[in-house]
């Protein structure tokens, strides 16, 4: 009785003795009420991880056991960082640990100083009259601030509106105060130790990155599509993007500004300007006026080259490559929508596609070759690419591609290739001749019925042996004209061509070392190299002769399904 009457001297409340089993009674119903609705928004897991849970001996809840024993029952202290409806979860996740250990350090203080002005320090003192006393929370950042409210002792006055504006204007807050909230707080009545969401700044809205939009593509896919019927349509690779000068190649996408922010005590907060992207100009390009296009400065074929477009320049023969035209050495793409004649020469340092026929000619390609209509070589054509070959049929030719080869038929040919060779649309034969390969060959088909002979080479780099082999003949020519000039008599045209020989032997000795250093270096080809050095056919006919490195297999039978690796130093079937 003495305690409870100390307490309403404390508090200036009207409690009766025996409340507080009433009151427990209270608090176990609202324990056990629940909401039929549970709105949508954030989950509950996420709301309590905004409460700040005190310790059971610390200042504030002293504070509230005092009240609550005064004056009944009373909710316990809702310490939530949360803000108004539409952003419950107003503090960032990455923040929240931080802001919660500041809130515990300023209530901690705060309850500290009240119970110095308010709790006498034995019964015989006087209980002071103290109003009820609003503070102020604020996040590190000032983007949101809470009040909370200290109930009065003795007869002070409850909480009022003017208390609140006070308070706040105190602590500067004047931007984002939450009207109808903190007008409902004095007819509240849980409206004392509780965190009452009070101002909510404005965030800063930051720039956007500019990016760019292709309109053509950066890698152009080289796959070769096989129809229900096992043919491939070699004038629909598109393995050249044209574009007409003038024409948009990629859109730019500016970067815009970013939008400054406010705290609650009306503080700019900057806001980051977004970046430009990289705009990807390269040859034969240009940013437009406005700065929102990359457009072509002349017609050609485009193309991504590291971390620019470029536009190549095309060069388009509408008709036969013949003696309207003649020979053709251009520094671009060559696209030629007739056949390439026999006797002329084509050359291009990007790709070269022919729709039509390649007779007995020489076409040399920097990039990828596509012969729609294949090659009928009469023993004469050099074909070659320092890229992929494509080709409907080749017969009768020598073939390079640095590359991979793609063809449905191989008829008599010579075909180097330092990569892969491909046999498997259409008909898919390698008939005669000799097909190398730097990794695998695979075909329909290998050999004939009438064991006509056919050789199939793996291993090494068969392009650059072959090169490496034709400018060993050519020193031995050259050597040995440079003799005979020697012995002529003297005159000045001697001394000329002696001089010019001297030269070219010089040029051709040193790439001839070149040659020498990097075969050396490809010597101990790895094991897993090795394993991948394979022939695979759907038949392989008798006559055919598989080599790989210094190992050899003359087949005997005709095999059908079969797979012929290097096992053990021995050519054999797996």
């Amino acid at each position: 009785m003495a305690l409870n009457a100390f307490f309403a001297r404390l508090f200036g409340s009207n409690a009766k003795d025996g409340g507080d089993e009433d009151e427990e009674e209270k608090e176990e119903e609202l324990v056990e009420e629940k909401p039929e609705d549970v709105p949508s928004g954030p989950s509950e897991e996420d709301i309590l991880a905004t409460e700040l849970h005190l310790p059971s001996d610390n200042a504030l809840l002293n504070l509230w056991e005092l009240h609550k024993m005064q004056s009944g029952w009373i909710p316990v202290p809702m310490l939530r960082l949360t803000g108004p409806p539409d952003d419950l979860l107003i503090v960032p996740p990455e923040k929240l640990g931080q802001e919660l250990q500041r809130l515990q350090t300023a209530l901690t203080a705060s309850a500290n100083q009240r119970i110095k002005q308010t709790v006498p320090k034995s019964e015989e003192d006087p209980v002071p009259d103290t109003d009820a006393l609003p503070t102020v929370f604020m996040t590190g950042d000032q983007m949101a601030a809470w009040i909370f409210i200290y109930p009065p002792t003795g007869e002070g006055k409850h909480v009022d509106r003017e208390m609140i504006n006070k308070v706040l204007s105190e602590n500067n807050i004047n931007f984002g105060i939450d009207e109808a909230s903190l007008n409902e707080i004095p007819e509240e009545h849980d409206r004392y130790f509780r965190l009452i969401f009070a101002a909510k700044g404005q965030a800063p809205q930051h720039g956007k990155d500019g990016n760019i939009v292709d309109l053509f593509s950066r890698k152009v896919e080289r796959e070769v599509a096989v129809d229900e019927f096992n043919q491939v349509d070699y004038t629909s690779l598109n393995l050249v993007q044209n574009v007409e000068q003038g024409a948009t190649i990629c859109h730019i996408i500016l970067p815009t500004e970013g939008t400054p922010g406010k705290t609650v005590q009306s503080k700019e907060v900057s806001a980051k300007n977004g970046r430009s992207a990289f705009v990807p100009k390269g040859r034969n390009t240009e940013v437009s006026e406005d700065g929102t296009k990359l457009v072509a400065t002349r017609a050609g074929h485009v193309e991504f080259s590291g971390r620019t477009f470029q536009v190549k320049p095309l060069l388009d023969i509408k008709g036969n490559v013949d003696y309207s035209v003649g020979n053709i050495n251009f520094l671009g793409d060559v696209h030629i929508h007739g056949d390439v004649c026999s006797g002329f020469n084509v050359r291009a340092t990007g790709s070269i596609t022919v729709d039509g026929v390649v007779e007995a000619s020489n076409l040399e390609a920097g990039g990828d070759l596509v012969m729609a209509k294949g090659v009928l070589g009469n023993n004469q054509a050099v074909i070659t690419a320092h890229r992929t070959i494509y080709a409907k049929y080749l017969e009768n030719c020598r073939v390079h591609a640095r590359e991979d080869l793609q063809t449905d038929c191989i008829v008599n040919c010579d075909v180097y290739s330092d990569g892969s060779v491909t046999v498997r649309s259409g008909r898919g034969t390698i008939i005669g001749g000799c097909v190398r390969a730097a990794n695998q060959v695979s075909a329909s088909v290998v050999g004939s019925r009438a064991e006509r002979l056919t050789v199939i080479v793996l291993g090494g780099q068969p392009c650059e042996d072959l090169e490496k082999e034709m400018l060993r003949q050519e020193i031995r020519e050259m050597e040995e004209e440079f003799e005979k000039t020697e012995r002529q008599p003297n005159s000045p045209a001697k001394v000329s061509r002696l001089s010019t020989l001297r030269m070219k032997l010089s040029v051709n000795r040193q790439k001839l070392d070149q040659f020498e250093r990097e075969a050396s270096q490809l010597l101990m080809v790895p094991p897993e190299e090795i394993h991948n050095m394979r022939l695979t056919c759907g038949v392989l006919y008798a006559g055919t002769e598989v080599r790989i490195g210094m190992a050899k297999m003359k087949v005997k039978d005709e095999t059908r399904q079969c797979t012929v690796r290097l096992i053990d130093g021995q050519v054999c079937f797996v």
